[in-house]
């Protein structure tokens, strides 16, 4: 009768993966806390502007696109993480760094756009809620690029080794979590915002 042994190297990075999930999870309730806050501050204008006001569809739609493609990207630097090909995997977070340097940079101009017109955080309660949920996501997605970069030299280095390996794959889930949230904001406070 044949025993299938499991490696010592498998419960790490199934242990790694596991704990990585909880801390999504986490993130995720700071998220649904920022999301809540939003929609009871939503009209809380202050006799400023509204969503209707302030948001640009087209330019956010753009901006989502290029998050959306990044996604597809990484999920690309999977694929050749499994298939073992280190070159490929660079390339393809390079790639998503540059999508991702596109959606970061389009939010950034969006907000600083409505500050240079006096519509800041300090005018509302809608707008604080505005800032702080896009704010976090921002401030989320520049920690996903910092953390792409220093793989891709991690990778660059040593290889796709087991541990680079278990960093992609939670780097791709923190990734897609993202994006999932980003979703969201673009239904919740652009799309009903703009209604």
């Amino acid at each position: 009768m044949l025993t299938k042994t499991i490696s010592p190297n498998h419960h790490i990075s199934t242990n790694k993966i596991f704990g990585f999930w909880l801390y999504l999870m986490s993130d995720c309730i700071i998220f649904a806390t920022l999301f809540a806050t939003y929609g009871v501050m939503v009209t809380s204008t202050a006799s400023g502007p509204t969503g209707k006001d302030i948001f640009n569809l087209p330019f956010v739609l753009l901006e989502t696109i290029c998050l959306l493609i990044s996604s597809g990207t990484c999920g690309l630097v999977l694929i050749r993480m499994h298939q073992e090909k280190k070159n490929a995997v660079i390339l393809w977070f390079g790639l998503t760094i540059i999508f991702g340097l596109s959606f970061i940079g389009m939010e950034g101009y969006e907000l600083l756009h409505l500050i240079t017109k006096g519509m800041g955080p300090s005018l509302s309660g809608f707008l604080s809620a505005f800032f702080t949920l896009l704010g976090a996501h921002a401030l989320h997605v520049t920690a996903g690029l910092i953390w792409m970069i220093l793989l891709m030299i991690q990778i660059a280095q040593r290889g796709l080794t087991t541990i680079n390996c278990i960093r992609i794959m939670c780097l791709s889930l923190f990734w897609h979590f993202l994006d999932i949230i980003w979703i969201c904001v673009f239904t919740i406070v652009y799309l009903i915002g703009k209604i």
